[in-house]
């Protein structure tokens, strides 16, 4: 009898395993904000008869502020959508001309950090349609994206007027894939233009402090666009502060963990996304 119960048990959880990983995914696109006559998009994947609360992750895609796009996170989306979480992939002003040149002279990365603000509020501002846990948001991104997500915790004076101030944009946990935390470099120095104060504003190493969401970093040590002691000299400072912040490096990868990798557009594999899993459950977004 105990044999048979014990089988049982193990055909039941199987059962409820494969059931989650064959939820059929609903994806749609809404506008969260228009800037003059443009709607900027965000792309929402949700389970199907999704009726319980559910937890969400916002993705943001990298490319140096100029290239880009936010079809590169939908596999990841796809992937946790499958697990049950509501995801999101938000496009953003870049700034590039209509005949591919830049930077474009009215958008620069500040104008990015104002874009994936309104972003996370909207998310937020539409928790109770989308069944949302407001309180298990988690924010991710690579590259540039990474220090987007990281300024939706530490840019409180950069606000879009048009936005509900009312409504935090910090997340409450911050997944980074070969993320930039230092802006004073000569790529960003660029896009802006002239040299431009506002350079230090959108710069997370700069605008470290306590209170932070929990992050997690993923890291190649031969990434050459984004060094890793970089990212060595961040986890120092935010951790001066009392914040968590945990870094996964890896040996002889560079800037794109996944280089090869389809399905994740070569941001990363699946030996990431399973360790990108293991800190969602250490902070209760996962079972």
């Amino acid at each position: 009898m105990t044999k048979y119960l014990y089988f049982t048990s193990i055909i039941f959880l199987f059962s409820k395993t494969v059931q989650s990983q064959e939820l059929s995914i609903i994806h749609t696109t809404e506008v969260y904000k228009t800037v003059d006559t443009i709607g900027l998009t965000i792309d929402i994947f949700m389970p199907e008869n999704s009726k319980a609360p559910r937890n969400a992750i916002v993705f943001f895609h990298g490319g140096g502020w100029v290239y880009g796009h936010a079809s590169e996170f939908h596999g990841a989306c796809k992937r946790y959508a499958e697990k049950g979480f509501v995801t999101f992939s938000v496009e953003y002003r870049l700034s590039i001309n209509q005949d591919g040149s830049y930077p474009h002279p009215d958008i620069t990365p500040y104008e990015c950090v104002l874009d994936t603000r309104s972003a996370v509020r909207w998310v937020k501002r539409n928790a109770k349609r989308f069944n949302i846990n407001p309180d298990k948001i988690a924010v991710g991104g690579q590259s540039v994206g990474g220090q987007l997500t990281l300024m939706t915790a530490l840019a409180d004076s950069i606000n879009e007027l048009s936005d509900d101030l009312t409504i935090d944009p910090t997340p409450n946990l911050m997944l980074l894939y070969s993320s930039t935390v230092n802006t004073i470099e000569a790529w960003c120095d660029r896009i802006f233009g002239e040299q431009d104060p506002r350079i230090w504003d959108i710069s997370p190493y700069h605008n470290v402090r306590s209170g932070m969401p929990p992050a997690i970093a993923f890291h190649g040590l031969d990434d050459n666009i984004v060094k890793f002691w970089t990212v060595r000299l961040f986890e120092s400072r935010t951790k001066l502060y009392g914040n968590e912040f945990e870094t996964v490096t890896y040996e002889g990868r560079g800037h794109y963990l996944g280089e090869g990798n389809e399905k994740y557009s070569r941001l990363f594999d699946e030996e990431i996304m399973e360790r990108t899993d293991a800190f969602l459950r250490k902070h209760g977004f996962m079972k």
